[in-house]
């Protein structure tokens, strides 16, 4: 299948094994599929990458990627990620790696992240490297924040009436949707609960770049399709 087209998705080209310097392990990946990781860091890249709903698939490992040295050496670069988008965004190779990492690398990693460059650019898609202040930000602390709120229980009928509302308003504050619902239910902190579980469970969207706060406009989320 032509890497270019929408349907394309890499196979994973490495298997991750057992390491005794950093965090390893599989994240469950919206319930439907284990993604390897081998580091904190690519562990919470994908908490934020499962909650953006422009991202559409994820696969670890995605390609070895020949390179030459200075010293004329062969190797093999396997990038960390390969992200397929909506259609806005063209399907990207992430390298995930701490800020100390590559910067006190840049010149010798040079040679294998311009190959992936041109890997990348060859079939239509982008190469990015991504480190802690890309990942562990306001965004990555708000996700973290709604993770308690994906399992609490509530009625259907309450979630259905405030989704009805959400979508009646278009787009709306928190301090707007929770004055409107209190006429449907007169608890404040119950009201805001259910309006974080409806945004963890990604049937409210938002800004999750912005303060939690009743500021901030939410709007029915759009899981586009496939």
């Amino acid at each position: 299948m032509d890497p270019q087209s929408r349907e394309f998705v890499p196979q994973q080209t490495r298997k991750i094994g057992v390491t005794r310097r950093s965090v390893s392990g599989f994240f469950p990946f919206r319930g439907i599929k284990s993604i390897e990781y081998e580091s904190s860091l690519e562990r919470d890249f994908l908490v934020r990458t499962e909650f953006s709903l422009r991202v559409r698939d994820i696969v670890p490992q995605p390609a070895q990627i020949p390179f030459v040295t200075s010293d004329g050496q062969t190797y093999v670069y396997p990038p960390d990620f390969w992200v397929r988008f909506d259609d806005l965004i063209p399907p990207t190779l992430i390298e995930v790696k701490y800020k100390t990492e590559w910067q006190d690398s840049w010149r010798e990693s040079l040679p294998k992240w311009k190959a992936a460059w041109r890997y990348a650019r060859e079939r239509g898609w982008q190469f990015r490297i991504v480190d802690e202040s890309r990942v562990r930000d306001l965004a990555f602390e708000n996700i973290r924040f709604l993770q308690r709120y994906r399992s609490t229980y509530f009625s259907s009928d309450a979630v259905r009436k405030l989704l009805g509302l959400a979508s009646d308003l278009g787009t709306a504050s928190i301090q707007t949707l929770l004055a409107h619902y209190g006429n449907v239910r007169s608890d404040r902190s119950d009201n805001l609960q259910l309006i974080h579980h409806l945004l963890a469970t990604r049937q409210l969207d938002c800004d999750i770049g912005r303060p939690l706060d009743g500021s901030l406009h939410v709007w029915i989320a759009n899981h586009g399709t496939e």
